[in-house]
């Protein structure tokens, strides 16, 4: 988790890969588009390595990990 920081001054404190202002969101939303890491990296954000979208998809997964869900029955 170390290469996911949050810092209300950037980008309203939405996580963002460290050092840079590319959200979590954004690399999360790129990979939901079909885009493999290599190309994420070469069209998008040269600045980043595999490990950097690696660590976006460990923070997504930490995140839901920690949600609570209520189920409820619905009704017929």
């Amino acid at each position: 988790m170390r290469r996911i920081s949050v810092n209300p001054k950037i980008h309203f404190g939405k996580p963002c890969i460290s050092g840079t202002r590319i959200t979590v969101q954004d690399v999360l939303e790129l990979i939901n588009e079909g885009l493999s890491f290599k190309e994420i990296i070469k069209d998008y954000y040269p600045d980043i390595t595999i490990d950097d979208i690696r660590a976006c998809i460990q923070y997504a997964i930490a995140l839901v990990a920690t949600e609570d869900v209520h189920i409820t029955a619905a009704t017929a």
